[in-house]
């Protein structure tokens, strides 16, 4: 019986090891990926800078154009010193010529305030702000961007962090909760509405209805709303639907898995929600797991 005993314990302990290693080589390669990103981005600003300063002026036009300084996401933009938009090779291109302040939210504008009023000392600077892009179907999303001033006008390239984490999911449950629980009907309008008190970069709000077991409300696709949640399966035919309602039914909360498609990257990644009841509703967030899903693309979400 010893024997047997300590035999199960060595399988445990090898098991928990091999999950551990897999653990850590995903979140290096997440490193990695992220360190390779930024090295691009310091790399195509130093380009635009140089080019800025041998052909002055005549570089906004080619900023503009989708040509060498636009590399995949990352882009080129450039703002002059009193908040007019000279140039752009990504979405913000429809700004050239306007006021930047006057098309941003106000709790932006002291950021940005603050990188315009850099003096100009040679030195490369970031900041993190929400910006939209082409593919997040008007999320705005994280930004980390580098900047250098050259005379009056500011050179930038910056790339998108879509990436949230389970202690920002957890977060951003405890806000949706609280809101459903005080104002059901108003939150499930601001959910379906991408109101920004509910979704942070990758993350979002789904709420379900526990009698008929159907969405009232989702934060990524409202093509799901009013939809069965119990008779739900993912990319792999797994039914986490019911087993997400099977479990709130007898506790106040809930965590599940499944593989869904990311709503930034279109890629299908293994997914770890958490689920709270909220009276009649199941309100959930679940964020993303780089590297654990499939290769294959849902066409659910």
């Amino acid at each position: 019986m010893k024997k047997e005993t300590r035999m199960l314990t060595q399988k445990i302990y090898r098991y928990l090891l091999m999950f551990l290693a897999c653990l850590t080589l995903s979140l290096q390669a997440q490193m990695a990926a992220a360190q390779e990103e930024e090295m691009q981005a310091r790399q195509l600003l130093s380009e635009a800078v140089n080019y800025y300063k041998e052909n002055g002026d005549k570089a906004l036009a080619v900023f503009s154009r989708q040509g060498p300084f636009v590399r995949d996401d990352l882009y080129v933009f450039a703002i002059n010193t009193n908040g007019i938009m000279l140039a752009s090779g990504g979405p913000s291109v429809m700004l050239i010529g306007r006021d930047i302040m006057n098309a941003i939210d106000d709790e932006l504008k002291p950021a940005f305030e603050r990188a315009l009023s850099q003096p100009e000392d040679g030195e490369i600077l970031e900041a993190d702000y929400p910006w939209g892009n082409w593919n997040t179907a008007g999320r705005k999303i994280t930004k980390h961007v580098y900047f250098q001033r050259v005379g009056d006008t500011v050179l930038a390239v910056g790339y998108y962090q879509p990436r949230a984490s389970s202690e920002q999911a957890l977060q951003l449950l405890e806000t949706a909760s609280e809101a459903v629980s005080s104002s059901p009907r108003e939150t499930f309008t601001a959910i379906n509405a991408l109101d920004q008190r509910f979704y942070k970069d990758d993350l979002y709000v789904f709420v379900v209805e526990l009698d008929s077991q159907r969405f009232v409300a989702h934060g990524s696709n409202l093509r799901l709303v009013g939809r069965d949640f119990g008779a739900l399966t993912d990319e792999v035919g797994k039914p986490f639907g019911q087993e997400a309602l099977d479990k709130i039914a007898s506790s106040e909360t809930a965590e599940f898995d499944y593989q869904w498609k990311h709503p930034i990257t279109g890629d299908t990644e293994q997914k770890h929600a958490y689920a709270r009841k909220v009276g009649n509703y199941l309100v959930a967030v679940g964020y993303y797991q780089p590297n654990n899903g499939s290769d294959a693309q849902a066409d659910t979400e």
